[in-house]
């Protein structure tokens, strides 16, 4: 019984990566040049520039969440409330007091998905997000934001958004699947994409022309981009990978709830909460 035990806790901590694993040396694969790629600078100009993009959802931070409390709607429209929550403040997920920055408006409740190309668990996690995507809330959004944690993350941060950008232009066809292309080049045939040069092969199998790819890859958004994603690293407190935040309130992982399936769960109850605040 005590092996048991002992086995389940291992597996509970192994659904993340943690900042510190992804700071880790990388082994690089063969590659012609090498790119050395700056940090992205924390300044009084980084931060003005990330709030013009971020809208700030306001909310009352300070008021105390209910617990497993019946609540009575006034608005027909609204969702209905479960008599008791089922998942709990402090052992399921963390509420950020004050309510963060969110990137999206408030026209819908914004589920926020911190990932690094890198990190086992993200790869294991995107099939569940997927599919939770493909059917989730009409009053809810998701957005998928890449750590900015050490030179390799900011490499493949500025490769994603790279490719968002190129996806909105018409220049890739499928974002998805060049999201998942990038996953399985990581995990499944060793190309950790570690230069610029070993990036824009990547793209160019996905039809996308050198032009495009250099003036899209320097671009001011995508470096926008980018200070947004490290703003909200450090707003939100990102110290592992995956990580999920809900309306810029909610911070919680698969390892709170014990599973990727119990997750979703979570996410969808999490976006009840904030439907009839």
């Amino acid at each position: 019984m005590k092996n048991i035990f002992a086995l389940s806790i291992l597996l509970l901590f192994a659904v993340a990566c943690s900042k510190e694993e992804a700071a880790q040396p990388v082994e690089e694969a063969p590659v012609a040049e090498q790119t050395v790629v700056e940090e992205v600078p924390e300044t009084e100009a980084t931060e003005a520039a990330a709030e013009e993009t971020i809208e700030v959802v306001e909310e009352s931070a300070a008021e105390a969440e209910p617990e497993d409390e019946a609540i009575v709607l006034a608005v027909a429209d609204t969702p209905q409330a479960p008599q008791a929550w089922k998942y709990k403040e402090g052992e399921h997920y963390t509420r950020m007091v004050p309510t963060q920055p969110t990137v999206g408006g408030a026209d819908k409740v914004e589920v926020a998905e911190f990932f690094w190309y890198g990190c086992p668990h993200c790869f294991d996690a995107e099939a569940y997000i997927n599919d939770w995507s493909d059917e989730k809330p009409a009053n809810s959004r998701l957005v998928k934001m890449p750590i900015v944690w050490n030179p390799l993350a900011q490499l493949h941060a500025r490769l994603f958004f790279t490719a968002e950008v190129l996806v909105r232009n018409g220049k890739i066809d499928d974002g998805r699947a060049f999201h998942q292309t990038v996953f399985q080049e990581y995990h499944r045939r060793g190309n950790q994409m570690a230069t610029e040069a070993a990036i824009a092969t990547l793209f160019s199998r996905f039809g996308v022309s050198q032009d495009d790819f250099e003036s899209t890859w320097g671009s001011f958004e995508v470096d926008q981009k980018l200070r947004v994603a490290n703003d909200l690293m450090r707003r939100y407190k990102i110290n592992s990978v995956p990580t999920v935040v809900v309306n810029g309130k909610y911070r919680t992982s698969a390892t709170e709830v014990g599973s990727y399936p119990g997750l979703i769960e979570l996410i969808d109850e999490l976006i009840v909460r904030e439907s009839i605040r």
